[in-house]
């Protein structure tokens, strides 16, 4: 497997191995960094690498970043510029996950948000299945519950935020299952442990409100607009119940990391017939395709690494050079070195 070479971070493109920070960074003591997964697919009839909706995924970075008081020093346009140079420079022929990350970066002993320098990083690396069983995994409810908006919101993808979610998906793991469904605090169905969560019942599509502690995903908007005007399904976004999940007939888990992964089993008892359902899978078709600019439809969702954007940012060329950033804090450390 293709391995990544290279990194953004502290304002320049560096090797990966020097993107590095220390042992008293606030973010590694604390958890005070937020990030984003975005995803790129290779179209290999096109030979083309799409990203895709980098706009919205880079917006909500701002949004997290705005929860935790970091300031992020490039507009949303800027990180598609600097996302597409790194790709073009690392020179990916296959699926890749892109992971940018805004951090409290100052070194030393101090728990607090303001007044503490911030730093951005992004890197890339080849990426397939995040569940490997996506026709058809086993899930489980966790017994742990899901952070709360007023206590650790899970709105903002806070770094420190996702123990939460490695205590639910180990849980799981450790117990022979591929998933965990976890609820909120007042017993209801929240998310899985790093995905959203649809189900389908007598023909409607259901998920859980953005009110119920999720995260307000990217895929998930992307499949109810799907599912409403492509699919012509019903959507209702509300509260779901435990024992919903025992009679539902279909049922996934949908996010940038696991994409469309189809649920089998919870708990032990099946859904529907224990495969993936109709619904399920004609979105998930649908969307494989339009993610790898198969669609003319849809395909400003999609921009492309190795050509002129023809989407996210029209009318703009990307080229070798580091576009003008906003004033950063960084500027002067380069210019030291």
């Amino acid at each position: 497997m293709v391995q990544n070479k290279f990194a953004f971070f502290e304002g320049k493109f560096v090797p990966i191995e020097e993107a590095k920070v220390s042992i008293m960074t606030h973010a590694l003591n604390y958890g005070t960094g937020c990030f984003e997964g975005i995803r790129a697919y290779w179209n290999e009839e096109e030979e083309q690498l799409y990203i895709f909706r980098m706009p919205e995924h880079y917006q909500r970075l701002h949004n997290s970043c705005r929860i935790l008081l970091i300031d992020l020093p490039y507009t949303v346009e800027q990180l598609g510029d600097i996302t597409v140079e790194l790709l073009r420079r690392e020179g990916f022929k296959e699926d890749t996950y892109i992971r940018p990350l805004a951090f409290k970066s100052q070194e030393g002993i101090g728990v607090r948000l303001k007044d503490v320098a911030d730093t951005f990083a992004l890197f890339a690396i080849p990426f397939g299945k995040y569940i490997e069983r996506e026709e058809g995994a086993k899930v489980c409810v966790s017994s742990w519950r899901r952070i709360y908006d007023t206590a650790l919101p899970a709105r903002a993808k806070c770094t420190g935020a996702y123990v939460n979610s490695a205590l639910c998906k180990s849980e799981a793991e450790m117990n022979g299952f591929d998933e965990a469904i976890v609820l909120t605090r007042g017993g209801s169905v929240s998310e899985g442990s790093a995905e959203n969560f649809f189900m389908v019942r007598n023909g409607v599509l259901i998920t859980p409100s953005i009110t119920s502690d999720i995260l307000e995903g990217i895929t998930r908007q992307t499949l109810i607009q799907l599912a409403r005007e492509e699919l012509h399904i019903p959507v209702k976004e509300r509260t779901i119940d435990r024992t919903e999940l025992y009679v539902c007939d279909e049922a996934f888990l949908c996010g940038t990391g696991v994409q469309i992964a189809a649920i089998a089993s919870i708990d032990h008892r099946p859904v529907g017939d224990g495969r993936i359902g109709p619904i399920t899978k004609k979105l998930r078709d649908l969307y494989f395709d339009i993610v790898r600019g198969k669609v003319p439809k849809y395909k400003h969702w999609c921009t492309p690494v190795y050509d002129k954007p023809s989407g996210a940012f029209p009318g703009k060329e990307y080229t070798s050079q580091l576009p003008e950033k906003q004033p950063s804090p960084y500027e002067s450390m380069a210019a030291v070195e």
